[in-house]
């Protein structure tokens, strides 16, 4: 089957959803949900069976990778992440109950439910496309799908005055940025005369290219890209959005959207660095900017007492080792050099792992509590020694301790680093490093070490297929710990 149809097959199951809520009389919406990770478990599945057509020479390919494979396993991270925000959302459905309006007159207990499920299978599509984005239109509309399908879902809390907070901000924030990229994208089509990436790289690296202003087109794109990854300096909405958003959808926006932008980062950044007379100053620039995010994420996190925000300097922090990569590239003739490409792509498939782990379990807990602060977890050994140990696993992996996939990706972003004798910004990764272990294993010591601040406290119930998913995401975190090459043969 054509690669294209898997994109068809995610809307149209978002699309089921929507009908299923609006014409079928459910007791429980949850159910809804379930029809959602069905439906995406066989999308996963049929990741594996698509297959490259023999004629690609029409316009349509134009826009659409057809046969790349990174794209191919962005799109498994995009149905993987959804698949698990579902589980989460049919946990948090409680939470979402009471936080949005108060339903009409005869209406369903639970209305507004069925959307909360429906609108992330709309966000996938939309993540998907940007995977086998090939063209400067093609990456710019599939952003804008996945961007608005945000704005609702950051926003859905309609009573949490948080939600409605990052909400706003998440919309003015980001259409300042979709600004900034298409004032580059015009700059970058009136040197190149083109859209198509291939053609822009071509290009770009002729030694008559206007270095001035291609290099002012690439600040334009790289504003708007720092924003959709959350990049210092333009990461300054990440905490207060991942702190209002619902727990499912910052987990969403922390994992899924960080990788579809990364991807985009990578292809739009390729040209530049690709180019012998704009590499050095693109690579200056990218190396600032990654000591800035490394430094400002990682040092911010350690004071935060709110878990969603320590997530978010968190998710700030790994978004420097990633532009620490990209701003890396092997010594030439280095046998079996990683690429940044590579690199990144397996530290995005590792992180996707320990972070939905984490919100899984954060997910769990706030079913049974008001707060989200760190005191939450305060004696979660005695409570619910899965659920510790579970939180327990993603903290590690997330500092990087051997053994885990976390460790793994930074270890290959530090050699990448090495081999492009970046000595300044592996000294910045190594003190982001550092300071993680603190931040991260704190909370660790807290779940296992400390007794709840309520003496009333009660175990705290996991259905089943949290439990499974979270087992599942353990094993993983372990075995690309041991074996990195079970992601990096994905690439292959």
């Amino acid at each position: 089957m054509p690669v294209y149809s898997l994109e068809i097959i995610v809307v149209a199951l978002g699309l089921v959803m929507l009908l299923v809520d609006a014409f079928v009389n459910l007791t429980d919406k949850r159910s809804i949900a379930w029809i959602g990770m069905l439906g995406l478990l066989v999308v996963f599945g049929l990741l594996f069976m698509v297959e490259t057509p023999e004629n690609t020479d029409s316009v349509f390919w134009k826009f659409y990778a057809p046969d790349d494979s990174y794209a191919l396993f962005f799109k498994g991270i995009a149905v993987l992440t959804t698949l698990v925000v579902l589980i989460m959302g049919a946990n948090f459905s409680k939470v979402v109950v009471e936080q949005t309006a108060a339903a009409a007159k005869g209406a369903h207990p639970q209305a507004g439910l069925g959307e909360f499920f429906a609108l992330p299978m709309f966000t996938c599509a939309g993540l998907m496309w940007m995977a086998s984005a090939n063209n400067l239109v093609s990456i710019f509309v599939a952003l804008e799908t996945v961007t608005i399908s945000f704005y609702v879902l950051v926003a859905y809390l309609r009573r949490n005055v948080g939600s409605l907070e990052a909400g706003v901000k998440y919309l003015i924030l980001g259409a300042l940025s979709t600004g900034f990229l298409v004032y580059g994208f015009a700059w970058l089509f009136g040197i190149t005369g083109s859209m198509e990436l291939p053609v822009i790289a071509e290009k770009l690296s002729s030694p008559d290219v206007n270095a001035t202003a291609s290099l002012f087109a690439f600040a334009l794109i790289l504003v708007a890209l720092a924003f959709k990854v959350g990049a210092a300096p333009f990461h300054l909405w990440i905490p207060d959005v991942y702190q209002g958003s619902p727990t499912p959808i910052t987990a969403f926006l922390s994992v899924a959207s960080k990788a579809a932008g990364f991807i985009i980062f990578l292809r739009l950044s390729a040209p530049f660095l690709a180019s012998g007379s704009l590499v050095g100053k693109v690579t200056f620039v990218l190396t600032i900017i990654a000591i800035l995010t490394l430094l400002i994420g990682n040092l911010a996190a350690m004071p935060q007492k709110n878990f969603k925000r320590l997530l978010a300097y968190s998710s700030i922090a790994h978004a420097g080792f990633l532009v620490m990569a990209l701003a890396s590239s092997p010594v030439k003739g280095t046998a079996n050099a990683l690429t940044p490409a590579t690199v990144i792509t397996f530290y995005l498939g590792a992180y996707l792992l320990m972070t939905l782990l984490a919100f899984l379990v954060m997910a769990v807990v706030r079913s049974s509590t008001t707060s989200e602060d760190l005191d939450s977890y305060k004696g979660l050994a005695k409570r619910s020694p899965f659920l510790a140990f579970a939180m327990l696993i993603s903290m590690a992996s997330l500092a990087g301790i051997p053994l885990t996939a976390g460790f793994f990706g930074k270890f290959f972003v530090f050699k990448l680093a090495a081999e492009a004798h970046q000595w300044l910004l592996l000294g910045a990764g190594i003190l982001g490093a550092a300071a993680g272990f603190y931040y991260y294993l704190k909370i660790a010591a807290s779940m296992f070490l400390s007794d709840s601040d309520s003496p009333e406290s009660e175990p705290i119930a996991i259905d089943g297929i949290t439990r499974f998913a979270m087992i599942i995401l353990i094993v993983a975190i372990f075995a690309a710990g041991i074996n990195p090459n079970l992601i990096i043969g994905l690439l292959t």
